[in-house]
């Protein structure tokens, strides 16, 4: 027989269980606020819906359940409710409660259809990603985690998309596009790590206008890949220079490994000037397509002031952890000011910046 339950020791046994849960979410929310690379820092600034909710159901327990008299406990339920409003107000830009940063269409123009996708190397499941592209008819396709096999696997799309650049690797961070458009000085680049490409190129619109298109896939501060991000905020910040100095209609997609509520996108969308779709309609969370309730966006599509946004989904899962993300942009430059533009980058900004891909250079 067990030793009978010691009422006392239980519920001493649970305030205590609660009390360091509630600070660990304290300790989660505040982290981030540290300008420091370090994954285990950094790896917070992903899951803010995540937290926000465990806070959320951790005050009932905290107040009704956990002595509320006890000085430490209402401390605790202070930076609690804190923390919460903090996670709402860095969450509240991207419900449909807040202003649309890229309107909707104003009228019939020039339409861009693209789908970019993270197909997981290790995946084998290539019929249903091909259906997929089949079904939603983009003009462009953009893969990542292609690795030879895959490649393989994606000839067929060559019959229907004519334009293509293809540089499968074998560490996660091959790359395929296929374009039913002309790709317009394509570029293979290494901007920062050289087994880390990313791909540049321009196309021309049935109008005739050239647009740059920057397709990218930097590494992830998690144990396995990186032990900081220093290296991936390098290549977004090295991507949105080089969009704001060129000052041409430009977009910018992939699986940035980076959440649309982060400093560093942020501070790459101060620096590019381009507009995030997500902003005043959701979050369109792609990762992680088999945990439900451990999802964030880490694939995006950014683009400038010139294009309206016509559609975006995401669309359903075909074997991968990422769902792949569809996106139709209306190109209408002269409404380019009737957009909700990010605010533009400071001079606190730019020297951030200039920090970040010199540091990140000099260590690679």
């Amino acid at each position: 027989m067990g030793r009978p339950a010691n009422p006392i020791l239980e519920a001493v046994m649970f305030r205590t269980s609660v009390s360091i849960f509630g600070w660990c979410l304290v300790g989660a929310t505040l982290l981030p606020l540290l300008r420091f690379d370090a994954w285990w820092i950094r790896i917070f600034d992903f899951p803010r819906q995540q937290i926000f909710f465990l806070i959320a159901l951790i005050l009932p327990v905290l107040h009704f359940w956990v002595a509320p008299e006890k000085s430490s406990d209402g401390l605790l339920a202070a930076a609690l409710v804190a923390c919460l409003i903090y996670q709402a107000y860095r969450m509240y830009p991207y419900t449909p409660l807040a202003s649309a940063q890229a309107k909707p269409p104003g009228r019939a123009s020039d339409r861009l259809r693209l789908m970019t996708a993270n197909v997981l190397m290790d995946n084998r499941k290539s019929g249903e990603l091909l259906s997929l592209i089949e079904n939603v008819d983009p003009d462009i396709v953009f893969l990542v985690e292609t690795d030879a096999w895959w490649a393989d696997q994606l000839k067929p799309l060559r019959q229907h998309y004519p334009h293509y650049l293809e540089h499968p690797l074998e560490n996660t961070y091959g790359l395929v596009l296929y374009s039913r458009l002309e790709l317009i000085e394509p570029h293979l680049r290494f901007l920062i790590q050289d087994d880390i490409p990313s791909l540049y190129f321009r196309i021309k619109l049935p109008s005739g206008s050239l647009i740059d298109l920057y397709a990218i896939h930097p590494r992830p501060p998690v144990p396995g890949e990186h032990h900081r991000s220093t290296e991936r905020d390098a290549e977004l910040l090295v991507v949105g220079k080089q969009v704001k100095e060129a000052n041409r209609p430009a977009l910018v997609f992939g699986d940035l490994n980076d959440v649309a509520w982060s400093h560093t996108t942020h501070l790459f969308q101060r620096i590019s000037g381009l507009l995030d779709p997500r902003i005043g309609r959701g979050i369109f969370a792609t990762f992680h397509a088999q945990i439900p309730l451990l999802r964030w966006p880490l694939d995006h599509v950014f683009f400038s002031d010139d294009f309206r946004l016509a559609e975006m989904r995401v669309l359903p899962g075909v074997g991968s952890d990422h769902f792949p993300v569809l996106i139709e942009v209306s190109f209408e430059p002269e409404g380019a000011h009737q957009q909700e533009e990010p605010p533009p980058a400071d001079a606190e900004d730019h020297q951030e910046a200039k920090e970040t891909i010199e540091k990140a250079k000099e260590d690679n």
